[in-house]
């Protein structure tokens, strides 16, 4: 148990101190997919609660900026940028969340969030439409770090 940074030599959970940790510019990049008939895709932009596409965007930047409230453990970061942008494609859309911060810790759970709250925007704004549409996958892109 001793190599999980979250959990301390007892077994018992803990939040990581990143008090000593240098200063550094930290950026996170995430993806998530939404599989979705192509005829759902073609309307996102006009469904009947709205354009999906925007408010997936802006619900992804609100989520990143929630993120320690929503993951116990997580520190609150003073993000610097939030990008999610959303691009539809054949069958679905493709959401890529970009985070970063000048900070002690990472920002992977931001980005992480970012994508998987736009997402499920996306399926619920559309769900009254397309009852077979999943949410395929959440990854890590990349996660940099430059001393500053």
């Amino acid at each position: 148990m001793s190599d999980l940074s979250h959990v301390d030599e007892s077994g018992s959970v803990r939040m990581v101190d990143v008090g000593a940790k240098p200063m550094s510019r930290r950026r996170a990049v995430a993806r998530a997919s939404v599989r979705m008939a192509a005829e759902t895709a073609q309307r996102l932009g006009s469904l009947p609660k709205g354009d999906a596409l925007a408010t997936a965007q802006i619900a992804g930047i609100m989520a990143a900026k929630r993120t320690s409230d929503l993951i116990p453990l997580c520190h609150p970061l003073p993000l610097s940028v939030v990008d999610v942008s959303l691009e539809v494609v054949a069958g679905g859309v493709e959401i890529t969340a970009a985070a970063e911060t000048t900070g002690q810790t990472g920002v992977e759970m931001e980005a992480l969030v970012a994508a998987s709250v736009a997402a499920l925007t996306i399926y619920d704004m559309a769900k009254a439409i397309d009852k077979e549409m999943v949410i395929a996958e959440v990854t890590l892109l990349e996660k940099t770090k430059v001393e500053v």
